[in-house]
């Protein structure tokens, strides 16, 4: 009897309908549960900030009234009382001082990550951003620490950064896929060891997950040392993609060393090769990315100088970009923009 029930085609859809219906439930349950957090906490740093504005005490970070309460509330109700949390729950209210201004999306530790950046228009950025690419907290402190945010800003006029800031990125155009530098640090290769393209090209397939994460929103994985038949030669592409939002190919080939003009004309020649062999009649053009360790900007103003193909040059790091640099970057560009608006 329990043999005719397992196998049976409706008894199955059953145990389906249940596990779709319990999981939803659960989702919502958490959801509601980390609103609830959030709204709390929001609360408790609203009633520190009343308490100081009322000139009680300063409740800066490290102040005796911050270290006090977390003491007294840790005693009382137990644990996420520590003295690091309440800052944050009281520089929470302070960034978001309307409650509907808070998303139902995020939970408490994507705030405390967030929070992390004192700067409104990145804090605004990571806070669209998590709510439209539903990132895990792993996912934001790691888009964080490579300075993403920057890195995308930096190749835009000041409206451009403002609409980034406050609708987070959109995928709409092929530039908006490109970033110069790519940050590669989670690949473990040393800047410093002499290492081979396919040792890059491995890393970077063993580590694909963060890889994509790395490239961006819409890139589906298709293979790697793509093989391109021309005239009896064969050539290979390192790693190719297909971006579902732009519906076109994207090909990525590696250089360890600086990327030379030989290398656009190879790329040229494999973006001619998908056009008229692999895409679909419904595919949008591919996608060439020539991703090397160095660049001269100006032989590749040159090199690429004419190409009617969608080829882009962008610089990779083994390492962590650093936030002072960017952020001094980012600031000249938006001090620039306001300068050419007032002689104008």
């Amino acid at each position: 009897m329990k043999k005719e029930i397992q196998n049976n085609k409706e008894y199955k859809a059953l145990i389906e309908s249940i596990g779709v219906l319990l999981y939803e439930a659960r989702s919502k349950v958490m959801m509601n549960v980390n609103t609830t957090m959030v709204r709390t906490y929001w609360s408790i740093g609203k009633y520190i900030v009343e308490y100081e504005q009322r000139g009680n005490e300063k409740a800066e970070y490290g102040s005796s009234l911050l270290k006090r309460l977390s003491y007294d509330l840790s005693l009382r109700f137990g644990k996420g009382f520590s003295h690091s949390n309440v800052n944050k729950m009281r520089k929470l209210f302070r960034t978001f001082p309307t409650l509907q201004t808070l998303s139902a999306k995020l939970s408490w530790s994507h705030y405390i990550e967030i929070l992390k950046s004192d700067e409104p228009l990145e804090i605004s950025f990571y806070m669209k951003s998590c709510e439209k690419e539903n990132w895990s907290v792993r996912e934001l402190k790691r888009q964080m620490d490579s300075m993403l945010f920057h890195r995308i800003a930096l190749s835009k006029d000041k409206e451009s950064v403002l609409k980034l800031a406050h609708e987070g990125l959109e995928i709409q155009t092929v530039k908006d896929i490109i970033k110069d530098p790519y940050v590669l640090e989670f690949v473990g290769l040393p800047d410093s060891v002499m290492y081979k393209e396919s040792d890059l090209e491995n890393a970077l397939v063993n580590n694909l997950s963060k890889f994509l994460l790395e490239l961006g929103k819409g890139f589906a994985y298709i293979g790697r040392q793509y093989r391109v038949s021309l005239s009896g030669r064969h050539f290979y592409v390192d790693l190719v993609f297909y971006n579902v939002i732009l519906k076109c190919y994207v090909l990525i080939d590696l250089k360890r060393k600086e990327i030379q003009h030989e290398d656009i004309g190879q790329m040229n020649l494999y973006l001619n090769y998908f056009k008229n062999e692999v895409c679909a009649e419904d595919d949008n053009p591919p996608i060439g990315i020539v991703l090397g360790s160095r660049k001269d900007e100006l032989m590749m103003e040159y090199a690429t100088q004419g190409i009617e193909n969608n080829l882009f040059v962008s610089k990779y790091q083994l390492y962590l970009p650093n936030k002072e640099e960017l952020q001094k970057q980012l600031e000249e560009v938006l001090r620039e923009e306001d300068t050419i608006k007032d002689d104008k």
